[in-house]
């Protein structure tokens, strides 16, 4: 099941159903589109970026179109598909927008449990999702925009309860990261250092290395850990060479990144290429 909503004036794209939606994703390929899946009663197997991941029943997790998916098994599965088109082009507040927490947290891989009162309420907004979605007229996109928004209202406040966020304070610390989170997507090809993203951010390195720090993490491993992420995406779904691999994100030395990339694996990027080859 299916049901497909196109703005034709700006572009937008909207797709709700079940498993069908992931059926492209059968063979690995990148995203393209924002997706959330939510799964029921049965648990779901999909590879994200390399990863094998099993979500539990009654899960919801988040999806960006820069990830590497592999849809390998699920059933009864509610499905999510939108561009930024349909939803980031508007504004909409710095939580639940494209650059949210949702997409742009501390997790590269958001996972929520729902419990009974949350699968409720997603069934209901879900209900009213394929209703609105059968009623054409001049303000169904602004309809289901407000849906859409509602939806990841939803989702943030679960993250956020899960992450341990929900005061004054700890909401500017994450706000930080999740900025800090989005430029690093932006500029990480081009510019490797904390200073480069503070100055963006006009904060000082060090107030940044403080804030992180209750996130058990450094502007620097995030830094590191988006080089590595992307050269392992480069590395399994494309033929590239380390050294046409180390250009591409920002090393004039191939050696560079080899070391970085051992550093955070264990594993030179040859080695992580051949080991890919043995178990594919």
């Amino acid at each position: 099941m299916q049901e497909i909503f196109k703005d034709f004036s700006t572009g937008g794209l909207l797709k709700v159903g079940n498993e069908v939606l992931l059926e492209s994703y059968r063979k690995p390929k990148q995203a393209e589109l924002y997706i959330f899946v939510r799964t029921t009663s049965t648990k779901a197997e999909i590879t994200v970026d390399g990863i094998p991941y099993i979500i539990s029943e009654h899960s919801l997790l988040a999806l960006t179109p820069i990830q590497f998916i592999h849809f390998v098994d699920g059933k009864d599965l509610v499905v999510y598909q939108f561009n930024r088109e349909f939803y980031c082009i508007k504004d909409h507040d710095q939580e639940v927008s494209c650059a949210g927490l949702l997409f742009f947290g501390n997790a590269h891989f958001p996972l929520i449990d729902l419990g009974e009162n949350e699968q409720r309420k997603f069934n209901t907004l879900h209900d009213v999702f394929v209703d609105e979605l059968s009623t054409e007229d001049t303000i169904q996109a602004e309809m289901l925009r407000l849906l859409m928004a509602r939806f990841m209202i939803m989702s943030t406040r679960l993250l956020k309860a899960k992450e341990g966020f929900g005061n004054p304070n700890s909401d500017v610390k994450i706000d930080l990261l999740r900025a800090f989170n989005v430029l690093v997507e932006v500029h990480f090809k081009e510019d490797h250092s904390v200073s480069f993203y503070a100055s963006k951010l006009f904060k000082s390195p060090k107030t940044l290395s403080n804030t992180f720090a209750k996130f058990k993490t450094t502007p620097l491993q995030i830094i590191h850990e988006r080089i590595v992420l992307e050269a392992k995406r480069l590395l399994i779904y494309t033929d590239k060479t380390a050294k046409e691999i180390a250009y591409e994100i920002g090393f004039e030395d191939a050696s560079h990144l080899s070391r970085l990339f051992k550093k955070i694996t264990n594993l030179s990027p040859s080695q992580f290429k051949k080991r890919l080859e043995k178990t594919s």
